[in-house]
């Protein structure tokens, strides 16, 4: 088996190449399990109604809009001035209504289509007319609504909590009452539920097509028949919309509150014939409460700041029917997983970009979002318009908020590994020019490496005190770190009394070479200064070797898996740490390479190939530093 073999079977055996691809596999599934909770928990929270309100606000400004009504349904209003006419709606008798279809029925060339009364007549009175005869005013307005025979009347449902879910009453509800025109009504008119059912933020968007009664036939809503009957009439089919289990449709608004319905045309105005026949001639009229003080309104979808009439809702509905378009709500399902999967993409995609890249990206997913809205709802499909850019929103919010938070502590690990090394201001380059320009797996590049020694250190320290000599070289090694700190340089390690720096890395630096020349020079008149405090203080001097060479060497954390160092390797490290060897003390010695970089600013002797450096063949030229200039 050959070395290298033997080598790759250690390195599987020890686990180490196994513990190198656990760590990718962390850092792989780690956005991967983030970009998945957080996709759920929005996705859960919005299918739950989290941005309801919000979401339909926004579904009623952008797919409620007027538009053009057909002019087929008007409005005669039980208004105020019915009310001051013929008084408190309380106080009304049937009369007052028969009186009306009366009216309507006057000119068999100016007939309506269909006439729809919004208010309910449920159970026979004794009202006496005119004349003191009792139970006319039932037979008045019967015989009223026999003699157009068009009417519709309504029915009214009253409902328990509980929603009807049994195969045979799919679309019901828990009916606990139902009310009916009295009998003699009933048998001449056509009837129809006037019931209504508000959304959970209390906006009507949504008509009950029909109920299913206790006892009885179902019962669709006054609007279907009302429909129902003028297609007949025009001889045309009407199209039903499809029902959720609750039997209802969404409802596209036409009219704003009054568009159908003239300040003119007041039930009190009909009655006395000032009403002109061209205004429901021919459509279906709807008379029903148009007085605030009648407390018959509701917020809609196409009005939210304003109440519209119940009768109005009314006309909007069969205006609907009539249009025969009707929109549908897309199953929070499918909406849900398109979520799902837009968030679990945007967020492992915004995590990986900058923030330039990930707003571009976050904008052209809304903008593909908003399209997809468009144009699902012109082929009849309403989509919850702010799922997408809401949480899209969020999540580059949040994907900028992991970006920040992970370059932060990016800029820490690189701050509290290289402010051991090096000097504050070469921290703050390298976190100006960014972690990406460090390459720590180590990078091949020219530095000029420092290497310095105490001569004697040894038998020193077999004559004195271990706290002594602890002392001694903490001071020692106290002034080496200050001179390389001042001089930008990077300080590798401490091995003993000796200390390695070099310049050069982990970024390039401007004059490189005459830094860890300036450092060597200062180092041996600091170890003079030292040298002499303990001269007076113990009686021992301090000298010191430097040695300097400038070339290439890799340079990066290397090491094991538990334990790496920011350090320099290669032949210029070893040179400069032979050259430091041969140094007597107080001396630098330096490369010829380093003396002719330094040409004109140094003054250096050359000891020509009279050193011999171990490893070096001969010929290597070998030179003191006298000074600088």
């Amino acid at each position: 088996m050959t070395g290298l073999q033997a080598s790759g079977e250690y390195y599987k055996m020890t686990g180490a190449g196994m513990n190198t691809e656990t760590k990718k596999g962390h850092a792989l599934w780690k956005p991967l399990g983030l970009a998945l909770a957080v996709s759920l928990v929005i996705t859960a929270f919005s299918i739950n109604g989290g941005i309801y309100r919000l979401d339909r606000w926004m579904e009623d400004a952008l797919f409620q809009r007027p538009q053009a009504t057909s002019g087929n349904v008007v409005v005669i209003g039980i208004d105020e001035n019915s009310l001051d006419t013929y008084g408190p709606y309380q106080s009304w008798d049937r009369n007052i209504m028969a009186s009306a279809l009366e009216q309507l029925a006057s000119d068999p060339e100016n007939m309506p289509a269909v006439v729809a009364v919004d208010t309910l007549y449920a159970g026979e009175t004794d009202a006496p007319d005119e004349t003191g005869r009792t139970d006319s005013a039932d037979e008045r307005l019967a015989k009223a609504a026999e003699q157009l025979g068009c009417v519709v009347t309504a029915d009214a449902a009253s409902f328990g909590s509980e929603l009807m879910v049994s195969p045979e009453e799919m679309g019901g509800y828990n009916i606990t009452a139902f009310e009916e025109p009295y009998p003699a009504l009933k048998a001449v008119s056509a009837q129809g539920h006037i019931n209504a059912m508000n959304d959970v933020d209390g906006i009507l968007r949504h008509a009950i097509l029909y109920l299913n009664p206790p006892e009885g036939d179902r019962v669709y809503s006054m609007a279907e028949v009302c429909a129902q009957m003028f297609c007949e009439k025009e001889g045309r089919e009407l199209t039903l919309p499809e029902v959720n289990r609750k039997g209802q449709f969404y409802v596209s608004y036409s009219g704003l509150p009054g568009a159908f319905y003239e300040k003119t045309a007041s039930l009190a105005n009909l009655i006395d014939g000032t009403l002109p026949a061209d205004y429901y001639a021919g459509k279906i009229v709807l008379i029903g409460p148009y007085a605030a003080g009648l407390q018959d309104s509701v917020y809609t979808p196409i009005a939210r700041g304003e109440q519209m009439y119940g009768v109005e809702y009314q006309a909007n509905v069969i205006e609907a029917f009539l249009r025969g378009e009707y929109k549908y709500e897309s199953p929070d399902l499918w909406q849900a997983l398109l979520l799902f999967v837009l968030l679990f993409c945007g967020l492992l995609i915004l995590y990986r970009l900058s923030l330039v890249l990930s707003s571009v990206v976050a904008a052209g997913i809304l903008g593909l979002d908003l399209l997809l809205c468009y144009l699902m709802y012109q082929i009849g499909f309403i989509m919850h318009p702010l799922w997408v850019p809401v949480w899209l929103f969020v999540v580059y919010v949040i994907s900028v908020g992991i970006r920040y938070l992970l370059e932060q502590q990016e800029r820490r690990r690189v701050t509290q590994t290289f402010e051991r090394y090096v000097a504050p201001e070469i921290v703050q380059d390298i976190l100006a020019a960014g972690t990406d320009a460090l390459q720590l797996g180590g990078k091949l590049c020219d530095i000029a490496v420092l290497f310095v020694d105490v001569r004697g250190f040894t038998t020193m320290s077999e004559r004195l005190d271990p706290e002594t000599v602890v002392s001694i070289l903490n001071r020692y090694l106290d002034m080496t770190s200050e001179c390389i700190a001042r001089n930008k340089g990077t300080l590798d390690k401490f091995v003993g009394d000796a200390t390695m720096a070099f310049w050069g890395a982990p970024l390039p630096q401007d004059d490189s070479i005459y830094l860890g020349v300036k450092t060597a020079m200062e180092i041996v008149e600091g170890a003079k200064r030292v040298s002499k405090e303990l001269v007076e203080e113990i009686g021992e001097e301090l000298n010191v070797g430097v040695g300097v060479h400038y070339g290439p060497a890799v340079v990066g954390n290397i090491g094991a898996e538990r334990r790496m160092d920011y350090t320099a390797i290669g032949d210029t490290v070893n040179t400069s740490a032979r050259l430091e060897a041969n140094a007597p003390g107080g001396t630098v010695y330096i490369s010829r390479v380093v003396a002719d970089a330094l040409e004109g600013r140094i003054r250096a002797t050359s000891l020509g190939d009279t050193v011999k450096l171990k490893g070096k063949a001969d010929g290597f030229e070998v030179l003191k530093v006298e000074a600088l200039d």
